[in-house]
Parts: C-alpha cells; sequence; structure tokens
C-alpha cells in the first residue's frame, strides 16, 4: 500500500477529549502578507514508512547563504502507532535514538507509539493543558497559540536542545506530523537560514504526504485533519512579530536559546 494513500483511523473520541484541552488566550494580528509558496522540490524528502506516511527528513535545503542542511539527523513524521517492522527496522537502521513526542497526554494514551529499539521517548506536550478549546477545530487560532504560549516556548525549545545536543538523530512527531510538528520544522529552518519561501514548501508537503489519507477527522481545519493551508503558518510567525518584535527575538526571548544554542545548532545541522 502507498504510503501517499495509507488510511489511519482517527477515533471520534481523541477528537472531543483533545477539544477539550485548554489554551491560553493569544493576540489578535493582522492579516499576514501575501506568501509565496513554491511547489514541492524535486527532492523526495519521505522515509516511506508504511505505518507513517507524513514521516520525512527535514535535511536537503539549502540555506540563504548557500550551505545545506544535512540529511539524516532530524527527522519530523506523524504518530508512530501505525509502525510496521520494517518500519521499524528502517528506524533502527537510522539510529534513531530520541524520539520527541509533541502531543497530548491523551493523544499519547489513544495512540502509543511503537518505538525502534534503543530509543528514548520524550513527552513534549505542546498544547501544555491550557485553555482555548476552540482551537482544536479552528487551526488559525492553534498556530497563534503556539507561537504566543510559554508551553508551547517551552516544549519546542527541549526538542531544539535536544537535537542540539544528541549525538544521534532525532525524530519529533505529533497526530499528522502536519501542524505542531510542521511549525516546529518551519521554526528550526528559519533558524538556520533556509529561506522563508522553501521553508513553506516543506510546511505543505504534509498535503502531499498525507494525500488521500481518509482516516482523519470530518472537521476540517481541526488537529484531526490531514491538510495544511499556508495562512496558518503565515499566522504563526506574524504573531512572534508581533509579541518579540522579530523572529529573531521570538528566539531568544521567547524559546530562550542563547547566540552560542544557535551557532551550535547551524554548526551540527548545516554542511
Amino acid at each position: 500500500m502507498s504510503h501517499r494513500t495509507l488510511i489511519r483511523t482517527r477515533s471520534a473520541a481523541a477528537l472531543a477529549l483533545t477539544a477539550g484541552l485548554l489554551l491560553a488566550p493569544v493576540p489578535s494580528i493582522a492579516a499576514a502578507a501575501p506568501t509565496t509558496v513554491v511547489a514541492p522540490a524535486a527532492v523526495d524528502h519521505s522515509l516511506h514508512l508504511t505505518g507513517a506516511p507524513n514521516a520525512r527528513d527535514l535535511g536537503g535545503y539549502t540555506t540563504s547563504d548557500g550551505k545545506t542542511v544535512r540529511s539524516g539527523l532530524v527527522l519530523r513524521s506523524d504518530a508512530l502507532n501505525a509502525l510496521t517492522a520494517d518500519d521499524l527496522a528502517k528506524l533502527v537502521q537510522l539510529n534513531v535514538k530520541t524520539v520527541e513526542d509533541l502531543r497530548t497526554s491523551y493523544e499519547q494514551a489513544l495512540e502509543q507509539d511503537k518505538i525502534p529499539a534503543g530509543a528514548t521517548v520524550y513527552h513534549r506536550d505542546v498544547f501544555g493543558g491550557g485553555g482555548d478549546p476552540l482551537a482544536i477545530v479552528d487551526l488559525g487560532r492553534a498556530y497563534k497559540f503556539m507561537a504566543s504560549d510559554p508551553a508551547a516556548y517551552a516544549a519546542f525549545r527541549a526538542v531544539l536542545l535536544d537535537i542540539k545536543n544528541s549525538p544521534d538523530p532525532v525524530l519529533y512527531h505529533c497526530t499528522s506530523g502536519k501542524d505542531r510538528t510542521g511549525f516546529l520544522s518551519a521554526v528550526l529552518l528559519t533558524i538556520l537560514g533556509v529561506p522563508r519561501e522553501t521553508v513553506n514548501e516543506d510546511f505543505m508537503l504534509s498535503n502531499d504526504y498525507l494525500a488521500g489519507d481518509g482516516g482523519g477527522s470530518s472537521v476540517t481545519g481541526s488537529i484531526q485533519s490531514n491538510t495544511v493551508e499556508q495562512a496558518w503558518l503565515d499566522s504563526a510567525f506574524a504573531t512572534a512579530n508581533e509579541k518579540f518584535g522579530s523572529f529573531d527575538n521570538y528566539v531568544s526571548q521567547g524559546l530562550g536559546l542563547t547566540s552560542q544554542d544557535i551557532a551550535d545548532l547551524k554548526a551540527k545541522l548545516l554542511s
């Protein structure tokens, strides 16, 4: 079965209970400026995991100063609960030793990850149990939350520091691998100096890799659905800029990364 057409059932109970999460209010923002979205790259970033169609390598992208993001060091994915034996063997072959789970505790219990042998799992709940239930069915609100709430900052900071410090590849994921995972990937690529057009491209690839995955909720724009919109990512970046004045300030003041952290990430992940 093609990874593009895999059907993974998402329980209605997950949507109902996850919708009860309380997300903190976030500031309103002006409409984001029009954003260029380029066509999907010719490079195939997919890990070709049968049980995780949106699992892919964040490497291979080129920065504004001509460097390349190293492959095989940072992997992004949807949930790992449906991995096959072959999938797990591939992750072992890729030497994945750290798995970062960005989901809520209920999502983790409902769809328990299958972990490659020798790997350690860290739970980094981006939503943090806080307050705006409509954010679950309105990802425009969820993206603003992720760019403005301390719980999200703490989760993303922990993953980024693990990527910096781990001697082995790190895999992070959420439910569909498109929203929490998508924004974290956009943040990391931007820190590394990848142009926004390429960042947008990587974000929008979820629509390609999840195409035909009919297991998502019928509620369009919820974390259980299987599509993303460029406007959501734009709103997250706009929220970070509005709150901190710039993306660099968001990284240093919101995420709490030092200039040395950023230098270490670039030294490790760029060639």
